[in-house]
């Protein structure tokens, strides 16, 4: 099949350059840091987006303030719902203090503490369900239509995907164009902007999704170019537990990215460790994803100069703590 066949690409490089304009002022500009320790380790040179230190502490700012401000004047009014485990509830959350836009959040019971605390210290109202006997799409949808709510996904939105590859055109405006970039993958919002944002920055640039290996979907999909799907992961990636690819970011997916890889979680806390002894770096698992394929040697970095987006920092350090002990 060729991409084409996966449906309309609803998001362009001018999507996102408009989307860098909407944020700006809003968003942080994220620092880009290296690590000779991690060039010598790796024989390449690795640039590091630090979306860790975005407003609320993950890429997630970005596509929520970028859909909201396009929101109509109605639906302002009437407020916004939106589902998630966690980074994606905190920065509708944010986003929707910073606009006036009333937010209710639907988030599992298992969600990480800090992270239901936070969405509700934005000022959301923060529903909960049991994700082993509900599927929140659809129990978001429901209470959505009941409200009156526009619903704000976490990825399968033009707006949204289009505001996450913001970070990829900032990293590659302050780096030049790269060889590789590497971002996490959940439902494939950031990983499709990103490679939306390469396409039209550093076309040569080979661009890479990392999935945790519990909830490989899209790994699965980009090799059989047939839309996989797995339900509730068990990974401590708790930002990749997505279902699979959307509608929006599959065909973005097919066309602009080169390849898929996963790493495994004891990968994944290794990395994460790594990156807060070595880097003085707080990041959390799902945003070590891209840097744990770096790091692990899942692909060939020598001699190229490498992105990597550390896509969160909400961290639970009392759930840290326990995988040290």
């Amino acid at each position: 099949m060729n991409a084409a066949d996966f449906g309309p690409l609803l998001v362009s490089y001018d999507d996102v350059a408009r989307a860098a304009e909407r944020i700006a002022g809003h968003a942080h500009r994220t620092p880009v840091l290296t690590s000779r320790n991690v060039n010598e380790r790796t024989g390449a040179s690795v640039f590091f987006k630090c979306e860790n230190l975005q407003r609320m502490g993950a890429f997630k700012f970005r596509g929520a303030f970028n859909a909201l401000s396009q929101l109509t004047p109605e639906a302002r009014a009437n407020g916004v719902l939106a589902y998630s485990s966690g980074n994606h509830a905190q920065a509708v959350a944010l986003a929707g203090k910073l606009l006036d836009v009333r937010a209710t959040i639907v988030m599992p019971q298992d969600a990480p503490g800090v992270k239901l605390e936070a969405t509700r210290d934005y000022g959301a109202e923060v529903i909960t369900y049991d994700p082993n006997a509900v599927v929140r799409e659809t129990f978001a949808a429901c209470l959505a239509a009941e409200r009156g709510l526009a619903v704000i996904p976490p990825y399968d939105h033009p707006h949204v995907a289009a505001g996450q590859g913001t970070c990829a055109k900032e990293l590659l405006e302050e780096t030049g164009p790269l060889d590789i970039l590497l971002a996490p993958c959940g439902g494939g919002g950031l990983l499709s902007g990103c490679a939306v944002a390469a396409s039209g920055l550093a076309p040569q640039c080979r661009v890479i999704g990392v999935e945790p290996e519990a909830g490989d979907d899209a790994t699965r999909t980009f090799r059989t170019r047939t839309l996989q799907s797995v339900r509730n992961p068990d990974t401590i990636a708790d930002g990749a537990r997505t279902p699979s690819l959307g509608k929006v970011t599959l065909p973005l997916v097919m066309r602009y990215v080169s390849d898929m890889l996963t790493v495994s979680d004891a990968e994944l806390l290794k990395t994460m460790f790594f990156l807060w002894e070595r880097m003085k770096i707080l990041v959390e698992p799902t945003g070590a994803l891209a840097a744990a394929a770096v790091l692990e040697g899942k692909f060939a970095a020598q001699g190229a100069r490498v992105g990597v987006i550390l896509s969160g920092g909400n961290v639970d350090l009392r759930w840290a703590a326990r995988q040290l002990s």
